[in-house]
């Protein structure tokens, strides 16, 4: 466990999560996510934590395994289909980490996950956090209407509102 990586975690607030995701961001992911999932049966949800803070922090828990904590609690395996998605951040870590259900993530290679990580990161960095989702968002949609397409008798398993640990 690294004291800086300590330092960013104790620094960062939750004034700085509102900074990066302002309400009209958070409507805009919520919309995004509720289009997305108009094209296709998957489940999409978006968690920001600001920081890890307590007994995690201290474990020096790594971001992804912190993003299976919370698709966990979250129950975000428990869908029909088993194909949501969860796109965590860990804004102290600037890390995004994708966690797919079984059902899609036998059908999309790791390293594609990896990609939209990556190209959420970039615009992270650039201080575009909402295109950042959106981006991401967009690019999950696109394996999630290939591998399973939407019809009339799709119902909304999760609730399409980003979440702020």
């Amino acid at each position: 466990m690294g004291i800086r990586r300590i330092g960013k975690h104790l620094m960062t607030s939750r004034r700085q999560v509102a900074r990066a995701f302002p309400p009209a961001s958070l409507d805009a992911i919520e919309r995004a996510i509720k289009a997305s999932e108009a094209t296709h049966a998957g489940q999409i949800r978006f968690v920001v934590e600001g920081a890890l803070d307590g007994a995690p922090l201290f474990r020096d828990q790594p971001p992804r395994e912190r993003a299976l904590d919370i698709f966990s609690q979250l129950r975000i395996w428990d869908t029909e289909h088993n194909n949501g998605v969860l796109i965590y951040l860990l804004l102290a870590d600037r890390d995004v980490e994708i966690i797919a259900d079984r059902g899609i993530d036998q059908r999309v290679e790791a390293g594609e996950w990896e990609r939209i990580c990556r190209a959420m990161e970039a615009d992270f960095r650039a201080g575009r956090f909402e295109q950042g989702v959106l981006r991401g968002i967009d690019m999950i949609t696109a394996h999630l209407a290939v591998h399973f397409p939407g019809d009339d008798t799709d119902r909304n398993e999760l609730p399409d509102a980003p979440v702020i640990v």
